[in-house]
């Protein structure tokens, strides 16, 4: 009897959800979901680039943003392809407009405007050739690349299950790096550069009950999983970079709270790495010195 009431249960709840969760259909097709409206795309560091905005500033140079590309080697095809964003380059571009003080010319994708002024040329377009006039030149050019993605950097967890009832959680921790460099358009020289990282955290919590009742296995999972968006990081990373182009570099002021968070976790390293007692130096022998009197020269 107990037996039967379980499954009469079980087959009741998965109706309900069919019925939750089926499809309604009409002659016109199945309705579209639509949960969420579309929202803008910020970051933590957003507000800090828009607080740029209120701050006086003349003669701010031109920049031009170059391939900054995914540099990590991290594919997998299997499951969905490249595991960072392709598109670092357009969230670069989409930072420095964030700023309101960064005058940019395109130089990412070429194809379009020089076609128009190939058509131009050909008096194929109602504007001639003499209405585009001179180009605008960069003064900067910001390129670099996504250079790290470390896996489980930090993870732990832990289940317990006493006669098929338990649960657990686990944690992981991984990391994504950026490295920009700000090119002079004029004559090469690599005039700044920015290397960041951002770690990024995400939990598991999941509940399990799976009981034999004769030869038949009821089985009950519930959980929850929460991460920091991996992309999300990736824009972060992105947007502080560019802060540090426009303040470090440019010389625009800094805002409270939007410091950058200096670590020492590798100089701790040297300590622990450092020898207790220096070898003492071993002395000189006839032999080594030979030659001390001969001209020096790195003079």
């Amino acid at each position: 009897m107990k037996r039967k009431t379980l499954l009469a249960l079980a087959m009741q709840a998965a109706l309900l959800t069919g019925c939750a969760m089926g499809p309604m259909s009409s002659e016109a097709g199945v309705r579209p979901s639509f949960n969420f409206p579309v929202t803008n795309n910020d970051t933590p560091y957003s507000q800090c680039l828009k607080d740029l905005s209120m701050f006086e500033a003349k003669r701010l140079p031109i920049f031009a943003v170059g391939e900054v590309a995914d540099k990590t080697g991290q594919i997998n095809f299997d499951e969905n392809g490249h595991a960072l964003t392709q598109g670092v380059s357009e969230m670069v571009i989409s930072a420095l407009a964030k700023t309101d003080k960064a005058h940019m010319v395109e130089r990412l994708d070429l194809r379009i405007p020089l076609a128009e002024v190939r058509l131009a040329e050909q008096k194929r377009l109602n504007r001639s050739i003499d209405e585009y006039g001179k180009l605008p030149a960069s003064d900067f050019i910001v390129i670099g690349a996504l250079t790290e993605l470390n896996y489980n950097i930090v993870s732990n967890g832990a289940q317990l299950f006493v006669k098929g009832i338990g649960g657990g959680g686990r944690m992981v921790v991984i990391n994504v790096a950026l490295d920009l460099r700000v090119v002079n358009s004029k004559n090469f020289a690599v005039s700044y550069v920015s290397s960041l990282q951002k770690q990024i955290y995400g939990f598991e919590v999941e509940a399990n009950v799976f009981r034999f009742f004769g030869d038949t296995l009821i089985e009950f999972d519930a959980g929850m999983v929460r991460n920091d968006p991996l992309q999300l990081g990736v824009r972060s990373v992105v947007e502080m970079s560019v802060y540090q182009i426009m303040t470090d570099f440019l010389g625009l002021p800094v805002t409270d709270g939007c410091d950058l968070v200096e670590t020492d976790h590798m100089a701790q390293y040297l300590k622990q790495l450092k020898p207790a007692v220096k070898p003492a130096k071993k002395p000189k022998t006839k032999t080594e010195t030979k030659g001390e009197d001969h001209e020096n020269y790195n003079s």
